[in-house]
């Protein structure tokens, strides 16, 4: 049988810690990256009788806990129902402590095989330890942010059942804003807005009572092959779904008076050692033109008045989605390595500062027009496949030659998604007082994975 309590420090009551707790997308927020853990049902929040379905990636199976003793503000527990264990359980409790209050989580739990467990009780006590280190740095980061911020905002996601799309609304709602997701192809229903882009179709009266919109919809750029009528895809997807939005903004009175409208680094194309600043001219290739579509088509709205920014998202980190989940496989299988000649510049940025730029940049009165939503180190790609190899234990040692990827994915593909190299630097971001999370790839990176030096304060 095992027991272990970790406790945190936290430079807000009790209350608003536990409330934190309480909102919507707080548990997706806790959830480490590098686990294979998905929600398969939640009814109730944490209150007696809630309960929670996880698919489990190792141990593979279903973990059913359900929630009791909750005391407002002070405490809540949960307790396994079915699952890898023979017993578990875990008390939230959130202790006053001056003007700021202790997050304590107290785990107990008996495994099936109670003779033989003592090796294992000791390997889940440390994936405890590395669960619980990523869980209180979330909660002690989420909560500074919440503090810092003004009023709640009424918030619009398109895109919201893709990968950023889902984890923004988890964020936002985390937060404590209010989030309304744009849908498709049926009704809307509560916290819903339909509309059809591909018809131009968007009711300007849906938006209203919105503070902001964030435009996040479009066909995937790196699932299928870019055959013409693929490519025509991508850019339609892009330019008619803004140009509905931002014309139902522009007619819209009482609606949101801000776009946050995604964009994307390959607006510049391959620009070699060249430093770009977001006044940096548009470069050359499919991706620069799409880009440079994608963003016209907001005029409309820019005409109205509405305040538009346009974030040019660099690589998203994140283990569970995006670029960073293909790139790993490789490495899993120890055949990894840099692409091409590993001196292509990357600009990256890790999900959970890309969230905040986008909530910063709906928040913030001095974002307007095109941003660079990547942190501020852009560093070579060989780098960033060292420094990957590292985070997984795995050799970074075998080169995909540009050939191979040319040859695999076409050239123009290969070139413009793999092997073009863009130095970007988020200039507008640190003006306007952005702060970075993680501004580091190799610490990142290590947090991603879960990384052995990834231990909480017991």
């Amino acid at each position: 049988m095992g027991s272990v309590t970790f406790r945190l420090r936290l430079p807000v009551n009790a209350a608003d810690a536990f409330s934190w707790h309480e909102r919507e997308g707080a548990f997706e927020r806790l959830t480490p990256p590098w686990h294979g853990v998905r929600v398969i049902e939640r009814s109730g929040g944490i209150r007696d009788g809630a309960r929670v379905t996880l698919e489990l990636g190792f141990p593979a199976g279903r973990w059913r806990l359900e929630h009791h003793g909750y005391v407002a503000g002070r405490e809540f527990h949960d307790r396994q129902l079915s699952g890898p264990f023979a017993r578990y359980s875990h008390a939230h409790r959130f202790l006053p402590d001056g003007e700021g209050c202790v997050l304590e989580d107290h785990l107990d739990w008996r495994l099936p095989a109670e003779p033989f467990s003592a090796p294992a009780d000791a390997f889940v006590r440390q994936e405890f330890s590395r669960l619980f280190a990523w869980r209180h740095r979330v909660t002690l980061e989420d909560l500074e942010r919440a503090a810092s911020r003004p009023a709640p905002l009424a918030l619009a996601v398109t895109g919201a059942s893709g990968f950023l799309g889902r984890e923004l609304c988890a964020y936002l709602a985390s937060q404590g804003h209010r989030v309304r997701r744009f849908v498709r192809g049926r009704r809307a229903g509560p916290d819903e807005i339909a509309w059809d882009p591909a018809r131009a179709e968007l009711d300007p009266k849906s938006l209203s009572g919105l503070d902001a919109v964030v435009h996040l919809a479009g066909a995937g750029i790196a699932e299928l092959p870019w055959t013409p009528a693929r490519k025509r895809e991508l850019l339609e997807s892009r330019v008619r779904s803004t140009h509905t939005l931002a014309r139902s903004l522009a007619e819209c009175t009482d609606g949101p008076r801000v776009l946050v409208s995604a964009s994307a680094v390959g607006y510049y194309g391959d620009r070699g050692d060249v430093a770009l600043e977001e006044s940096s001219p548009s470069g050359r290739g499919f991706l620069a033109e799409l880009a440079r579509e994608w963003e016209r088509a907001a005029e409309p709205a820019v005409r109205a008045g509405v305040r538009v920014a346009h974030p040019r998202i660099g690589i998203v980190l994140w283990p569970r989605g995006g670029a960073l989940e293909k790139l790993a496989t490789p490495f899993r299988l120890g055949a990894g390595g840099p692409l091409g000649d590993g001196r292509a510049w990357w600009s990256w940025i890790g999900l959970h500062d890309l969230l905040d730029a986008l909530l910063f940049a709906a928040s913030t009165p001095a974002m307007v027009g095109p941003f660079h939503a990547v942190a501020p180190g852009a560093v070579r790609q060989g780098e960033l496949s060292r420094a990957l190899g590292h985070a997984l234990s795995r050799p970074a040692f075998m080169p995909a030659p540009a050939f191979a990827l040319r040859a695999l994915l076409g050239r123009e593909k290969a070139d413009e998604m793999l092997l073009a190299s863009q130095r970007l630097r988020p200039d507008a971001l640190l003006r306007a007082g952005f702060r970075f999370r993680d501004p580091d790839l190799a610490p990142l990176l290590a947090r991603l994975f879960g990384g052995p030096r990834l231990v909480a304060a017991a």
